[in-house]
């Protein structure tokens, strides 16, 4: 079966460096599983690999649709199985690298994907009563429905909670049920983690580093360009807040604040997808010296004996 290894853990733990590093060491290229670096044009508060960074080690799934453009988790599996089968067919080593964890796993744990098309009508009332402050019910009824489902959904991400609903009420079975089939690549999981004082600092510091970046001017750009804030793609960490700043809404220090403590829960979240507990992932401590340990896992894993430099 062919190899795989995805590097996972919350946002801003350090995946991206680790990844950069293992790709060079092992003739490698990166497949990104992230729900909203496929989106041109939103770069800096989706903390996307530089361009120096990509022209160093290839990187695939970044920057592949517009922000008004439909993108779905079928389509991502879709197009990470193209990348990963063209890498493998050139000889290279795949690096799976995100924090998304249904695009993670919908490649290493060979998910299939629903076949059932968007209910408009029903779709249009969930909406509807999510909008009138039925948010929580909505959740409340997946719960009933898909239990397992709905504890890996964040409550407050309404469109991943309508699209669960959507498919339980089209089929009369749990969204969960339906997504099991034989993964396609045999996958190494690293996972990378911290303590979550030191994670909290690290995730502040970087929100201040898009800030001083630019990322109040990146969404002000995307807004003149046409792109509506309740965009799905501009829905993520740091945009919709900046949005209601910008629209005067909320005061710059307030939506600064506001990001950093939803990317603290969102961070929770993914340990929700990625738990410590899951004896399929070797889990490394940043603060721990972890470069040789890592490299020998992922060296033992492909067979590669003494690592390739590129």
């Amino acid at each position: 079966m062919k190899r795989l290894v995805a590097i996972v853990g919350p946002t801003a733990v350090g995946k991206t460096d680790l990844a950069m590093n293992l790709a060079q060491a092992f003739n490698g290229e990166v497949v990104s599983a992230d729900s909203r670096q496929v989106y041109r044009y939103v770069d800096i508060g989706t903390a996307k690999p530089s361009p120096e960074e990509r022209a160093l080690v290839p990187h695939h799934l970044v920057d592949i649709v517009d922000p008004d453009e439909d993108f779905s988790l079928a389509m991502y599996q879709e197009a990470a199985y193209r990348a990963l089968e063209d890498i493998e067919r050139r000889g290279k080593s795949a690096f799976l690298v995100g924090g998304s964890g249904l695009y993670v796993q919908a490649v290493t744990a060979g998910f299939r994907i629903p076949e059932v098309g968007p209910h408009p009508e029903l779709r249009r009332m969930l909406e509807e009563k999510a909008a009138s402050g039925g948010g929580m019910a909505l959740y409340a009824e997946l719960q009933r429905f898909d239990p397992e489902a709905a504890g890996r959904i964040d409550p407050r991400n309404v469109r991943r909670v309508v699209r669960a609903l959507e498919v339980c009420h089209a089929t009369g079975l749990p969204f969960s049920k339906l997504r099991r089939r034989e993964p396609r690549f045999r996958s190494l999981m690293v996972g990378l983690t911290t303590s979550r004082e030191e994670l909290y600092s690290r995730i502040d510091d970087r929100v201040d580093t898009m800030i001083e970046r630019g990322l109040v001017q990146e969404v002000q750009a995307l807004i003149e360009r046409g792109y509506s804030p309740d965009l799905p793609s501009l829905s993520g960490l740091g945009y919709r807040r900046i949005a209601q700043y910008l629209q005067g809404e909320v005061a710059l220090d307030e939506a600064v604040q506001r990001i950093k403590h939803e990317t603290h829960r969102f961070a929770r979240h993914q340990y929700a997808w990625f738990r410590l507990s899951d004896e399929s992932i070797h889990w490394f401590d940043v603060r721990k010296p972890m470069e040789e340990p890592v490299q020998a896992l992922v060296s033992g894993f492909l067979g590669a004996g003494e690592k390739v430099r590129v």
